[in-house]
């Protein structure tokens, strides 16, 4: 069924003008039938004004007078020739103006971070076109210099289900083990890293030793 307009109004207006059950009015106007008693006992939508179904033509008053005089039967929404909105499914997913200068830096982290991704799977999360991702992979990006890769899920560009989702299935594509751990060869090495950092901090304060002679 359409989703229909302001629906809680509308089992408002339903409730105090018609004699249907709570179950028909609920299954009009996709609410839970103890969610319409709530409302025909004051409990819930307090204040919410009724919205006439007939009017906006969502209903005729012959359908309501059968559903009235049968308590099984269930609302019918009336054909409309007004032109209904478009469920969108597939296509370029919009990105406020505010976020799409970080679409680069985006691309940026994945390449580096996920380089199993293909350019089509990077291009769906992001929401950006395959010509702006090779020009990323070969630095030719017009504004290459000033790069910065970062996470597209902190940045609200991608959520981590499908980043998730795009990981393991390019994992399991190219017959990679298909777990969300860092592929060998691509793991940070922080060990090799703090080993040099206490090694510099010793070359930058030296032997302290001769300071505090230990106690024979």
């Amino acid at each position: 069924m359409t989703q229909i307009l302001m629906p809680k109004a509308t089992a408002v207006w339903l409730i105090e003008n018609t004699a249907l059950s709570f179950e028909q009015i609920g299954a009009f106007t996709n609410l839970h039938p103890l969610e319409v008693q709530g409302i025909a006992d004051g409990e819930v939508a307090v204040g919410i004004v009724g919205q006439d179904p007939i009017g906006n033509g969502q209903l005729t008053a012959e359908e309501i007078k059968r559903c009235e005089e049968d308590p099984s039967a269930n609302l019918k929404m009336a054909k409309s020739d007004i032109p209904q909105p478009l469920t969108r499914t597939k296509g370029p997913r919009y990105t406020p103006v505010s976020k799409r200068q970080d679409k680069p830096d985006a691309v940026a982290w994945l390449i580096r971070h996920h380089p199993e991704l293909s350019d089509a799977q990077v291009s769906r999360l992001i929401g950006t076109t395959k010509q702006t991702i090779a020009a990323i992979r070969d630095r030719s990006h017009w504004n290459a210099a000033n790069l910065r890769p970062r996470d597209p899920v902190l940045l609200g560009l991608c959520t981590q289900t499908d980043l998730n989702a795009s990981i393991l299935k390019a994992r399991k594509a190219a017959g990679k083990p298909a777990t969300l751990d860092p592929l060998p060869g691509h793991e940070v090495h922080e060990e090799h890293t703090e080993h040099h950092g206490d090694e510099g901090s010793q070359s930058r304060w030296g032997d302290l030793s001769a300071l505090f002679p230990t106690k024979g």
